[in-house]
């Protein structure tokens, strides 16, 4: 199975027949696991600037085994590494400086399919087709908090009140007559839900609710370091589909934005961000070290990416067996399996539920 690559570090994607290295500035105890094999040999070009004779590192990555690459350094690129990774049918997502998400290169689409198309936009167009999808995505999405929240309680944690809170709004949900409704709802459940972080957390670490940009404390910083993650996952997910990823139902379409993607990473959030994050902050794997803070707000540094990538790559392999399936799928196989059962809705093959987690 193909898998993501992360590059943390400045540097540069180059090209060289078949092979494509990352160039950058060469470190005492370099890690490459997060930045592909490196060949062990130096780079000894002159950088731009004369005055620096700093020893560059050549890092080759294993493009047979790479599905998508997640860029968090200024990483610049060869317009034949642009050709080679589009002809391979690689996606190459970038993001800011906060971890957020700012754009993809992706290859040109290779599943097309006018029909669905077509059935697609039916779905958005005509209100009720568009309100099921929309109000299942809320359900999904609030029944996995809902999980993650029973888990904690079984343990010990005061919930009850939130757990049955959230329960009574997303009733409130199945009554609703327009998609701004249901936004409206999800947002109260969700502040409802983050309003039990301090608990579940034991006040390790500082929260007065969501704050976004810039984020404001450390978990902030992770909830929106994950979300965007979780965001390219998920365009990945629906790129190898034959679904339109500007086409949405919960969030409305816009420009220069892929829309579906925000509506299916709903449902995934409290799965793959916010339990990775409450085993970060719980079982001491961050701390305060790991951030940068400033007046414009906190981030992850380095280190804390690195931390916090690791974990979100080994989630993303970890499997489950499969209830319906009989057989053992990955944590982002879910992603793509969810996207088909949207497909099987447009073309009335079968209709469309969410996925809810029950471990």
């Amino acid at each position: 199975m193909k898998q993501n690559y992360y590059i943390i570090r400045h540097g540069k994607l180059v090209r060289k027949g078949n092979t494509v290295y990352f160039l950058c500035r060469k470190e005492e105890n370099d890690k490459p696991e997060l930045i592909m094999e490196v060949d062990g040999e130096e780079i000894k070009d002159q950088p731009e600037d004369a005055s620096d004779h700093t020893a560059y590192a050549r890092y080759i990555l294993p493009i047979e085994q790479i599905g998508s690459i997640f860029l968090y350094g200024r990483v610049s690129m060869t317009s034949g590494v642009i050709s080679y990774l589009a002809k391979r049918n690689i996606p190459v997502h970038f993001f800011g400086y906060y971890g957020n998400y700012e754009c993809s290169l992706m290859p040109k689409d290779f599943l097309l399919s006018g029909k669905l198309h077509i059935e697609q936009a039916r779905h958005y167009l005509e209100e009720d087709k568009r309100l099921y999808i929309a109000r299942r995505i809320v359900e999904g999405s609030a029944l996995n908090m809902i999980r993650n929240l029973e888990n904690y309680s079984n343990e010990g944690v005061d919930l009850n009140r939130e757990i049955s809170l959230i329960r009574s709004t997303l009733q409130s949900c199945y009554n609703c007559s327009r998609v701004s409704e249901l936004l409206a709802i999800e947002g109260n459940i969700r502040s409802t839900y983050y309003s039990t972080f301090p608990k579940i957390l034991k006040h390790r670490m500082e929260w007065e609710g969501r704050i976004r940009q810039p984020p404001s404390n450390p978990l902030n910083a992770m909830l929106s370091f994950g979300n965007s993650l979780l965001y390219a996952i998920t365009i990945n997910q629906i790129y190898h589909t034959q679904l339109d990823q500007t086409i949405s139902f919960l969030h409305e379409p816009s420009e220069r934005r892929f829309s579906l993607a925000l509506d299916i990473s709903e449902i995934f959030k409290p799965f793959l961000v916010d339990r990775i994050i409450f085993k970060l902050v719980n079982k001491g794997m961050i701390s305060d070290s790991h951030f940068v803070k400033g007046l414009e707000g906190c981030l992850l540094n380095r280190k804390g990416k690195e931390v916090f990538l690791n974990e979100f790559h080994n989630k993303l392999k970890t499997t489950i067996k499969h209830r319906s399936l009989g057989r053992k799928i990955s944590y982002e196989r879910l992603i793509y399996l969810e996207c088909l059962k949207l497909i099987k809705h447009f073309i009335q093959m079968k209709e469309y539920k969410p996925f809810v987690i029950w471990w």
